[in-house]
C-alpha cells in the first residue's frame, strides 16, 4: 500500500511549507543553472581564437564575465544552503513529531507491534532507528526532489542547445538513460532487500544498547558482562555485514550509472570527430566546446536521476517501516500538517505556555465507577483478565489483592486504557466511557505504577511536569505523601536535581514523590499499583491516614479522593471498604476484610 502511494506521501511533505519549498527550489534551479551560462562565454572565447567570434568581446572582458558568474554562483549556493537546511529540518521534525504523537496515542502498556500478522514487536531502544535513520532517509528523498528538478530543467535547456548544434550526436545522449531505467527495474527487489536488512540490523543494535543501559545493575549482579558484550559484538558484526552489502550494492549501481554516462560521452565525442573530419556537419571549435560543456550537464542529470531512482526505493522502505508503527492508522498520519513550534502574532518564537489542568465539571465530579465484564488477553496467550465486574463508590478505598500473576496490574491497565479492552464496558457516573485512555486523566484520575519514573530534573519539575501550581500546593502534596522530612534534608529543597543525573532517591522516596505528583493534581480517582511496596509500615500508615483523615483541608478544596489500589499489606486491606481477590485473571471473591478473611 505504501509503495503505491510513496510519491503522494513525498508530495504532501513538499507541500507542508510550500513557500519555503518554492524558494528552496528556485535557489537550486539557479545553483544548477548558473554554471550552464559560462558555456556561451567559453564558446565565444574559442571562436575568437579562430576569428569566428560573433560579439567581438575582448579576452579580458570574457574572463571578467566568467569570474562574475562564478562569484554569483557561490553567493547563490550559500543562500540556497540556508533554505535547504531549514526545509530539511522542518521535514524531519514533522515526521518525528507525527510518529511520536501516534505512538503516544497507542496503549502504553501494550507491546509495540511492527507486523500485525506475525505479531513482531520492537523495544524502545529499537525505535531509535525509526526516528533517526528512516526519518533522515525520507528527508533526503524530499531534498533530492528539488535538486533533481533543478538539474532536470537545465538539462532540458542544455538538450535544446545540443539539438541546435547537432541532432545526430544528441540522440546518443539518451542511450545511458535507457540503460539506467533497465538496471533500476531489474535491481528494485535487491535494493529494497539490502536496505531493509541494514535498517533491521541497526534497529537490533540500538535495541540491545537500550536494554544494556537499563539493566547495568542486573548484568553486574549476575556476572554476565562478558556474555552480554559477546552478544553485542555478534549483533554489530551482523550489522557490519548487512551495511557493507547495502553500501557495496549502492556503490556498484552508482559506478554502473557513471560508467554508462562516460561511455555514452566517449561515443558522442568519437562521432563528433568523425563529423568534423568528414565535413558532413560544419562544427566550429567553439561549437564543439559548447557541446561538450552542455553535454556534462545532461549526462550529470542522468547520473543523478539514476541515483535518485535508487534513493526512492530506499525511501519507500523507510515509509513502510515507519508506517508499520502506526498500529493500523493510515500512512498519511506521518505527513499530516502540524504546528512544530509556538509563534506569536508577529511570527516570533515564544516560550511554551504553562499547562493548566482542566476545570472540573459535572461529569468530572466522581460519584461511582462501574466496570462490567472487562476482558483482555495478551496476544497469543490465554493470560490476562476475564469477565471482571466491580463497582467503586465516591470516597472509598478499594483494594485488589491476589497471588503474583493473577491479573491485578492488568486490570488497572485495562481500566485506565493503557491496554485495549477486548470486551466489557466502563461507566463513570453512569456515562459509558468510549476511550478510557483519554478519559482517565487529571482531574478525573491519576495513576502511579509499581515502578514510577523520575526524570533528571528538579524535584519541583518532577512533581509538576509542566503544571502551574503554587509552592503551597506542592507543600501540601508532599506532606500528604509523607515526604516533608525527606525534603528538609535536601540542601536545595524543591530545586534539588533528582533522577539519574542528580540525587539518587530510594525506592520508597521515588514512590512518595510519584504520589505527590498525583496529590498536587487532586484527581477524583487515585489509582495505585502497589504504592506501599517499598515503604515501611509506619510511613505507609501515615500516608493512608493523610489521604483520608485530613478532612479539613479536603473540605476546603472540595476534594474527596477515592482510591483504587493493588496491595498485599494487611494495614491497607483492613482500611479498605471493599477487597477484590483475584486468581488466574478472574475475581475469586470480594467483600470487606471481615467477610473475606474471617474464616
Amino acid at each position: 500500500m505504501v509503495k503505491l502511494r510513496g510519491w503522494k506521501l513525498l508530495w504532501q511533505l513538499m507541500c507542508y511549507k510550500p513557500k519555503l519549498y518554492i524558494i528552496d527550489s528556485c535557489f537550486w534551479i539557479l545553483i544548477t543553472g548558473l554554471p550552464a551560462l559560462p558555456g556561451l562565454i567559453i564558446r565565444e572565447f574559442f571562436n575568437s581564437l579562430t576569428n569566428e567570434a560573433q560579439f567581438g568581446l575582448s579576452t579580458l572582458t570574457l574572463i571578467a564575465l566568467l569570474l562574475a558568474l562564478n562569484l554569483s554562483h557561490i553567493a547563490v549556493i550559500f543562500a540556497g544552503r540556508i533554505t535547504k537546511t531549514q526545509h530539511r529540518f522542518i521535514v524531519r521534525s514533522l515526521l518525528r513529531h507525527n510518529l511520536l504523537y501516534r505512538l503516544f496515542r497507542n496503549p502504553t502498556a501494550q507491546p509495540m507491534l511492527v507486523n500485525q500478522s506475525t505479531e513482531t514487536t520492537v523495544s524502545q531502544g529499537e525505535i531509535i532507528s525509526y526516528f533517526r535513520d528512516d526519518a533522515e532517509q525520507i528527508e533526503n528523498g524530499v531534498a533530492w526532489i528539488s535538486e533533481i528538478s533543478g538539474q532536470g530543467i537545465f538539462a532540458v535547456i542544455c538538450l535544446v542547445i545540443l539539438l541546435y548544434i547537432n541532432v545526430q550526436m544528441t540522440l546518443f545522449v539518451f542511450l545511458p538513460l535507457v540503460g539506467m531505467i533497465a538496471i533500476i527495474q531489474r535491481a528494485e527487489t535487491r535494493i529494497k532487500k539490502y536496505r531493509n536488512a541494514s535498517r533491521q540490523a541497526t534497529e537490533k543494535v540500538t535495541g540491545i544498547l537500550g536494554e544494556i543501559f537499563g539493566s547495568v545493575q542486573a548484568i553486574k549482579v549476575a556476572g554476565v558482562e562478558k556474555n552480554v558484550l559477546d552478544y553485542f559484538r555478534t549483533l554489530n558484526e551482523k550489522r557490519r555485514q548487512t551495511m557493507i552489502k547495502d553500501s557495496l550494492f549502492n556503490a556498484v549501481l552508482n559506478s554502473a550509472f557513471q560508467n554508462m554516462v562516460n561511455l555514452g560521452t566517449g561515443i558522442i565525442l568519437l562521432l563528433a570527430s568523425q563529423l568534423m573530419q568528414s565535413g558532413v556537419s560544419r562544427l566550429t571549435v567553439g561549437d564543439l566546446a559548447l557541446f561538450v560543456y552542455n553535454l556534462g550537464f545532461v549526462t550529470s542529470f542522468f547520473t543523478s536521476l539514476g541515483s535518485f531512482m535508487a534513493l526512492y526505493k530506499h525511501t519507500e522502505v523507510s515509509f513502510e517501516r515507519m508506517a508499520s508503527l502506526l498500529s493500523g492508522a493510515s500512512a498519511d498520519t506521518l505527513v499530516a500538517p502540524n504546528q512544530l513550534y509556538f509563534q506569536d502574532l508577529n511570527g516570533h518564537q515564544k516560550d511554551l505556555p504553562p499547562i493548566e489542568q482542566p476545570l472540573r465539571n459535572e461529569i468530572n465530579n466522581f460519584q461511582y465507577l462501574k466496570v462490567s465484564h472487562l476482558t483482555y488477553h495478551y496476544p497469543g496467550t490465554n493470560q490476562g483478565i476475564t469477565d471482571i465486574s466491580l463497582e467503586i463508590q465516591r470516597g472509598t478505598l478499594t483494594a485488589i489483592t491476589g497471588q503474583v500473576g493473577s491479573g491485578k496490574t492488568t486490570l488497572l491497565r485495562v481500566l485506565l486504557g493503557l491496554l485495549p479492552l477486548q470486551n466489557g464496558c466502563i461507566y463513570w457516573n453512569g456515562h459509558l466511557i468510549e476511550d478510557p485512555a483519554s478519559f482517565f486523566v487529571p482531574p478525573r484520575s491519576a495513576y502511579t505504577p509499581q515502578i514510577p519514573q523520575l526524570f533528571s530534573y528538579t524535584l519541583r519539575e518532577n512533581i509538576l511536569l509542566g503544571l502551574s501550581k503554587h509552592d503551597h500546593d506542592i507543600a501540601t502534596a508532599l506532606n500528604m505523601a509523607v515526604f516533608a522530612q525527606d525534603l528538609a534534608t535536601m540542601n536545595e529543597s524543591l530545586e534539588t536535581l533528582v533522577g539519574s543525573k542528580g540525587v539518587r532517591l530510594s525506592g520508597g522516596q521515588i514512590q512518595r514523590v510519584a504520589a505527590a505528583r498525583m496529590f498536587v493534581r487532586q484527581p477524583e480517582l487515585l489509582v495505585f499499583d502497589d504504592l506501599s511496596s517499598a515503604l515501611d509500615v509506619e510511613t505507609e500508615l501515615a500516608l493512608w491516614s493523610r489521604i483520608f483523615v485530613n478532612s479539613t483541608e479536603q473540605e476546603h478544596n472540595h476534594w474527596t479522593p477515592t482510591c483504587l489500589v493493588v496491595s498485599h499489606r494487611p494495614a491497607v486491606l483492613r482500611r479498605a471498604d471493599q477487597i477484590i481477590v483475584m486468581k488466574a485473571g478472574k475475581v475469586q471473591s470480594h467483600g470487606s476484610f471481615e467477610q473475606i478473611f474471617s474464616h
